[in-house]
């Protein structure tokens, strides 16, 4: 059972459109070459030019942020689960009528 890869919109576009892929590999930086062999430019969504995952890029193995585990080293396996998804940030920091900030 491969790895299966869950890929958010915005890379979508080097994928043709899949929002789901699978590929191989032993740890998620060989995963991601594997897939930017299979899809030219996969890894330049996710990664800078020195290599590092852009800092508006989350990635999760299994649900678990790879930041937290071992970063671009972190192992995968057959059945694994990773996830790929934009960072998000949001929230108001507008007062409201009572001059408290909105949450």
């Amino acid at each position: 059972m491969p790895i299966e890869v869950r890929v958010p919109p915005l890379v979508q576009k080097v994928t043709g459109g899949q929002r789901s892929l699978t590929a191989s590999g032993g740890t998620v930086s060989e995963l991601i070459a594997n897939l930017d062999s299979q899809y030219p430019g996969f890894s330049s969504e996710l990664r800078d030019a020195s290599g590092q995952v852009h800092r508006f890029v989350n990635i999760y193995v299994n649900d678990e942020d790879v930041r937290f585990l071992n970063k671009l080293d972190t192992t995968v396996k057959d059945g694994d689960v990773v996830s790929i998804l934009p960072a998000m940030a949001g929230g108001s920091s507008s007062p409201t009528a009572g001059g408290t900030l909105a949450r």
